[in-house]
């Protein structure tokens, strides 16, 4: 009994001692507080004022315990003989959302303390860590919008499938006013909830409206059919389907049955890395329908696109190209060659050539949400002026 009471100290010590010398290696800061995602009630995950993540688990039969964040390792939790396995980030996460989750005893599993968000074809734990330009998507007392769930008939597919709408605040006010309508999509490993819940689009639009700062505009959210092919074949990924639901199913169902403005100039897509290669495939097959462009950290189009492309100058009002500056950097650190050319050079190609295209860089993210939200916002900023 005495020697098992030495061991449970001289462990209790160690797990101290290495948490503390972890601490004091990193000069990390001790106000942490729950992360804004955490179920209600739950203390953990949390966040410090330097993007640290700390984790706490309740597991006390488990042999290991590692978190998906906080470098390439992860982070590997210590255990405590209450049960529960805490561990701190060895480094800072970017700013924004990111998904994550746990690897007990060699098994996935969500962290039972935060909310859970579709991404990497699951349902994934997420944490976030609060943003400095955080207040364009914070919700505030404005008029708010409407996201609601739409299911459309898809004779092409045989089923009946579904998409999300945003309509303006001042939709229901004016039964006689029509809007223009943005198609987004999200990215490869999640669906049609991305973007309101992982993405705050809602959110955008109502801080952008109430600002007086954007035109109001419609925004409909579908799944883009991707998550159909594996990562690593997304090469292999056949566009025609999704373009089938897309422009000849749903475009004229949001048509048919909201007041929009059904013509190409008030038209746009736009989508984030695998839904920008779908944007820019659709896009420029169809180009006497959308007259706005936005691929966000992922697709850009050439100078070879727009000449292989009739009626592209004159039809097309903006391509938009974004990207993380981290996304970049890591590109260029490893000699990685850019899908479809460097967008930078791209971008200025098609500047000179006369047509309005812009590039936008997120500071200091890479490929993630918090370079999302903020490609929306600026993107939205550009849409449909006359």
């Amino acid at each position: 009994m005495k020697n098992n009471i030495c061991v449970t100290i001289l462990m209790l010590t160690l797990f101290v001692s290495l948490c503390f010398a972890q601490n004091e290696k990193a000069n990390i800061k001790e106000d942490f507080k729950p992360s804004v995602l955490n179920q209600p009630g739950q203390e953990y995950p949390q966040v410090n004022s330097q993007g640290y993540a700390r984790f706490r688990i309740f597991a006390p039969e488990a042999k290991s315990v590692k978190v998906t964040l906080g470098g390439r390792e992860g982070t590997i939790l210590l255990k405590s003989d209450d049960g529960y396995w805490t561990g701190t980030t060895a480094e800072p996460l970017d700013e924004g959302f990111h998904y994550y989750h746990l690897i007990v005893d060699g098994g996935i599993f969500n962290d039972p303390g935060t909310l859970n968000f579709y991404g990497s074809v699951r349902w994934e734990s997420g944490i976030e860590v609060p943003a400095s330009d955080q207040d364009f998507y914070a919700l505030k007392d404005v008029p708010h919008g409407r996201v609601q769930q739409v299911l459309f008939p898809s004779k092409s597919t045989n089923s009946i499938r579904r998409a999300f709408v945003y309509t303006p605040p001042d939709y229901d006010k004016d039964p006689k006013k029509r809007y223009p309508v943005l198609y987004l999509q999200h990215g490869w490993g999640e669906d049609e909830t991305a973007w309101s819940n992982q993405g705050h689009a809602n959110l955008i639009m109502d801080n952008l409206i109430a600002e007086g700062k954007i035109k109001p505009f419609i925004i409909v959210m579908t799944y883009g059919m991707t998550n159909e092919i594996r990562f690593g074949e997304l090469r292999k990924f056949d566009i025609k389907p999704f373009q089938t639901v897309l422009v000849d199913e749903l475009i004229p169902y949001i048509d048919q049955n909201f007041r929009t403005i059904a013509d190409q100039p008030h038209r746009a897509m736009a989508g984030l890395s695998m839904g920008s290669m779908e944007t820019k495939l659709i896009t420029l097959a169809n180009v006497d329908k959308f007259s706005y462009i936005g691929l966000f950290s992922g697709a850009t189009i050439s100078m070879d696109d727009v000449n292989k492309t009739p009626g592209f100058k004159e039809k097309v009002k903006l391509v938009f190209v974004s990207y993380g500056t981290k996304e970049i950097d890591w590109m260029i650190q490893r000699g990685k060659e850019f899908t479809g050319g460097d967008p930078r050079e791209n971008v200025e190609s098609l500047k000179k050539a006369g047509i309005n295209c812009v590039l936008y860089m997120s500071p200091n993210t890479a490929h993630e949400f918090l370079t999302w939200r903020r490609s929306l916002k600026e993107f939205a900023l550009l849409l449909f002026r006359e």
